[in-house]
């Protein structure tokens, strides 16, 4: 049975003036995108979905056209809506997401709700994985907020933060099985 590859991009150009959604992956980013198309498990994936935000765009543009594919966008693949607060600077930035994982049913300064995040990106997910061949892995190029809540409605996890992705720029990869849901492996760095 096929795999769900859930790749979040990697690390991006951090510009307080631009909208978050805008924001570019940085030359780190597009190096570790880079690095990532050498790996033996992209030669299995047949299609690539993307959230429409640009930092996601810049990493399925490359691995679509390594496979010769075009990419799928959807922005029910994207992040959980930040927009009320915009940028925040990184340490408040990280009380405000400990909080948004602490609280999954409350609004935290205005962001989008957890479980509503979760709900969205569960279904996105679900029709992905009707609408794409029968035969091969799927990419889907997203985020590592939405894929903590992924992660824990696949592991029947109550939503937390312990879900989410290692390190501190991004660019993690987990698989699934995209018949049973079942977890093929956890986070992992996308040039594993």
């Amino acid at each position: 049975m096929p795999l769900i590859r859930f790749i979040t991009h990697p690390e991006v150009i951090i510009d307080p003036a631009v909208p978050v959604p805008d924001w570019k992956l940085s030359a780190e980013g597009l190096r570790r995108t880079a690095a990532m198309l050498e790996r033996p498990w992209v030669a299995g994936i047949r299609a690539v979905f993307t959230s429409a935000e640009r930092k996601a765009r810049d990493m399925a543009a490359p691995l679509a056209a390594h496979l010769d594919l075009s990419p799928v966008e959807d922005e029910a693949l994207g992040e959980n809506d930040r927009s009320a607060t915009g940028y925040l600077p990184k340490a408040e930035f990280e009380r405000v997401a400990d909080a948004f994982f602490a609280n999954p049913f409350t609004s935290i300064r205005g962001w989008e709700r957890a479980v509503d995040a979760q709900r969205r990106i569960v279904a996105a997910v679900d029709r992905v994985i009707a609408t794409a061949p029968a035969e091969g892995d799927v990419a889907i190029i997203s985020h590592g907020g939405v894929g903590a809540l992924l992660l824990c409605h696949l592991t029947g996890a109550p939503i937390s933060r312990a879900k989410d992705q290692p390190g501190g720029g991004g660019g993690n990869v987990f698989a699934f099985d995209a018949r049973t849901r079942a977890l093929h492996h956890g986070w992992r760095p996308i040039e594993a």
